[in-house]
């Protein structure tokens, strides 16, 4: 190695270690999997505990356990327009605080139970078109649709709970064939 390309190799090092208290990294990544969506990961957290709510777990598995969060988030990602992807994000960044204001807690403080009867009666609220109310409802709307339908396309569901069979199927015949 020559002493030449070892100085600026130095130099560059000691560059970088001197910038390192400058660089503010206090504030949340954007995750960019999910490029029109602009969501940090604790929103993709927050995401995860809504669909622990929706499938929490009791008989079948955990929405957490085949992932319908990120399947969320790819078809609000790919399949949405851009009003319907903002009104999303919207409704997934104030839905902690229109639980803390309309149920006494936020969301994510909230046990099992007062989670599942918050986004139902969220989701049965009557209200007018512009209010909040009708901007969570939507959010939930999509979220709760959006989860159904990764569920019941996972594979999960398709080969523990209901395996496929090809068509026609089995023939169960009820009569007994006699030799003549």
């Amino acid at each position: 190695m020559d002493r030449r390309s070892a100085m600026k190799q130095l130099a560059v090092l000691t560059g970088g270690v001197i910038m390192i208290p400058s660089c503010d990294f206090s504030e949340e990544a954007i995750l960019q999997a999910y490029q029109n969506l602009n969501i940090t990961a604790s929103q993709k957290a927050l995401l995860t505990r809504i669909t622990n709510t929706i499938f929490p777990g009791t008989t079948l598995k955990r929405a957490e356990e085949i992932q319908l969060q990120d399947f969320v988030l790819v078809m609000c990602n790919d399949c949405l327009k851009e009003n319907q992807q903002q009104s999303f994000v919207a409704g997934l960044k104030q839905w902690d605080d229109f639980t803390k204001q309309n149920f006494g807690q936020a969301f994510s403080k909230m046990d099992q139970k007062e989670a599942a009867d918050a986004i139902r009666q969220t989701m049965g609220m009557e209200a007018a078109p512009e209010s909040d109310a009708a901007l969570m409802a939507k959010f939930l709307a999509i979220t709760k649709q959006f989860a159904l339908q990764g569920y019941l396309n996972s594979e999960y569901f398709m080969t523990e709970i209901k395996p496929y069979e090809l068509i026609p199927a089995r023939f169960f015949g009820n009569k007994k064939i006699e030799n003549a």
